[in-house]
């Protein structure tokens, strides 16, 4: 008798074949048949997937989900989109290796840039498994609904190797602590190393990976390459010839070590739009020299959601604003923006950037949409942008962001949607390249602001029926045959006997990011927005039912595994 028996279903195994009726059975965590009639064969539990597709589990390479999974073991909502994988320490950031004296610095760091409450931090992440990146896999393993991948975080290993002084070039004696760390961490499991170019401390002074030269990732790259393992890293996306320089650079090291390299995120927008040709040449360019560099492309454009009670990253490169914005009470944020001298000088600084044509549109006040308020007097905004709504009342729209939040108490709430990519069929054209890795979701990252989460079913609305790039089986096969492949996951990816039985039933015709909202589900106060999914039926992972459309998050489902495989 089997476990479960998934019959009558279109099978798209994620190999970029063409789909077939059949049946999947699974036994003791793991497919045992595929393909093959099942009519007569007896399980625990049977599903019906008539109508439906069966796929492998969805892979998400680029999430934050680290400090989620310390109290989610469901990764919400992930799951219900299909992700049965996820990579966490990207952007050099991981729970471990962290020393006890660190860990409020970390944190801060940690939350400043991945824009978490500290509430939910501080509630979420109690660091039982001491300081090793080894005691947190064991920590975690048993608690897991998810599979997870985790990199170790290049900032963190400077961080435990150098203290405090992990803002300066490291002495011989540090860069070999740093290599024989990375490999303790390797050896447990880790699936490679994350890096950045750009991130900011609390301090607004680059990140610890930012202090290091070259020769220092060489070294650490010389490591990955005793395990094969990924080197990731987040590149200046908003500087076209950087991100070549950074292809390039990617290509040299892949070559030398022998390693896959990733980038992320590469967007079609107003910066990088004409350049992105350029981006995928030097791409091509590097594997045609025997490299393996891996842009990641989001599938969606971004959402980005935020009221004045709450630091937003958008906010950093405004004069005036991020001191106003990192204020530690409410009660200081009222008073700031109820102060005529300085929200006449927030409105300036605002002004000044939006000005600017080759500015970030993220900087345009007059393209915010009220999406939330919280006095009935108000509700006739909600929708409509800030400029629309400020011309009706004779103000401006820096102005009125401002006087309505203040009217609120700072719970009015704000969108600015299609930030990232915009061109639907130059990024289908992107996505379907053959060298780009369909990643950079940042889920679990930006709580309060970034509706991170539907890549997955974005894809398929949009670049398999609205805007078709790419066929049914070739979408399935890019997040979940090709990721699985490039970061080195050989157990999952494919619907194949012997494999680990990690399994999504969705609706070709359906499937798609749902509609957005607010949650409180965060331990701590605050809520964050999210996008909830439509069209995905069940979500088996290593054989055990984690989730269905009919039940929702499955208690007691705790069949994730942590590391490499």
């Amino acid at each position: 008798m089997l476990d479960l028996i998934i019959r009558n279903g279109l099978i798209v195994d994620g190999t970029g074949l063409p789909g077939y009726r059949g049946d999947v059975g699974i036994s003791n965590g793991r497919l045992v048949s595929v393909g093959r009639s099942l009519a007569h064969a007896n399980a625990a539990r049977i599903v019906d997937a008539a109508g439906k597709v069966v796929s492998p589990g969805f892979i998400d390479p680029h999430t934050h989900y680290d400090a989620q999974i310390c109290f989610d073991p469901y990764v919400y909502p992930a799951m219900e989109h299909g992700v049965t994988s996820i990579v966490t320490g990207n952007c050099s950031l991981s729970l471990a290796p962290v020393r006890a004296p660190q860990r409020e610095a970390f944190s801060e760091m940690f939350r400043l840039i991945e824009e978490m409450p500290k509430a939910a931090f501080d509630s979420g992440v109690d660091w039982r498994w001491g300081e090793s990146f080894t005691g947190m896999v064991d920590s975690l393993s048993s608690n897991l609904a998810v599979n997870v991948a985790p990199l170790v975080g290049h900032s963190v290993l400077r961080m435990y190797v150098m203290g405090d002084n992990a803002k300066r070039e490291a002495t011989a004696d540090e860069l070999k602590q740093m290599c024989d760390v990375l490999r303790e961490c390797l050896e447990a499991g880790a699936t490679g190393l994350s890096t950045s170019y750009v991130d900011m401390d609390t301090s607004l002074s680059p990140v610890p990976s930012r202090w290091a030269r070259h020769s220092e990732l060489e070294a650490l790259c010389s490591v990955l390459g005793e395990y094969g393992r990924m080197l990731q890293i987040v590149h200046e996306f908003f500087d076209a010839g950087l991100t070549v320089s950074r292809v390039e650079m990617l290509g040299d090291l892949s070559r030398r070590y022998n390693i896959p390299t990733t980038l992320s995120p590469l967007f079609h927008n107003d910066a990088m739009g004409s350049a992105v040709a350029q981006v995928l040449e030097a791409v091509e360019r590097e594997w045609a020299s025997g490299a393996r560099v891996w842009p990641q492309v989001q599938t969606r454009p971004i959402d980005i959601s935020w009221n004045l009670d709450q630091r937003s990253l958008m906010f950093l490169i405004i004069p005036g604003w991020w001191p106003v914005l990192s204020m530690s009470t409410h009660e200081e944020k009222m008073a700031a923006f109820s102060d005529p001298a300085t929200r006449d000088s927030l409105v300036s600084g605002l002004n000044m950037l939006a000005s600017i044509p080759s500015a970030n549109l993220t900087l345009n006040p007059a393209q915010y949409v009220i999406r939330q308020v919280g006095l009935d007097r108000n509700q006739h905004m909600v929708g409509r942008t800030l400029g629309d709504v400020a011309a009706e009342v004779g103000t401006t729209p820096a102005e009125l962001l401002i006087d309505l939040s203040v009217q609120e108490d700072l719970g009015t709430w704000f969108i600015r949607s299609d930030i990232g990519h915009k061109n639907p069929q130059a990024v289908g054209e992107m996505l379907a390249h053959p060298y780009v890795h369909v990643g950079a979701s940042d889920g679990g990252a930006h709580v309060g602001s970034f509706a991170t989460y539907g890549d997955t079913g974005f894809l398929f609305s949009q670049f398999v029926r609205n805007h078709p790039a790419m066929r049914l089986e070739e979408a399935v096969k890019k997040i979940t045959s090709d990721t699985a492949s490039i970061w080195g996951l050989t157990d999952r990816g494919v619907l194949q006997e012997g494999k680990a039985a990690d399994v999504v039933v969705f609706d070709a015709d359906t499937i798609d990011r749902g509609p957005e909202e607010a949650s409180n589900d965060f331990p701590g106060d605050g809520i964050r927005w999210i996008r909830r999914q439509v069209g995905v039926q069940n979500v088996i992972v290593n054989g055990v039912e984690s989730w269905s459309a009919d039940q929702g998050y499955i208690a007691g489902a705790r069949a994730g595994a942590i590391g490499i495989n």
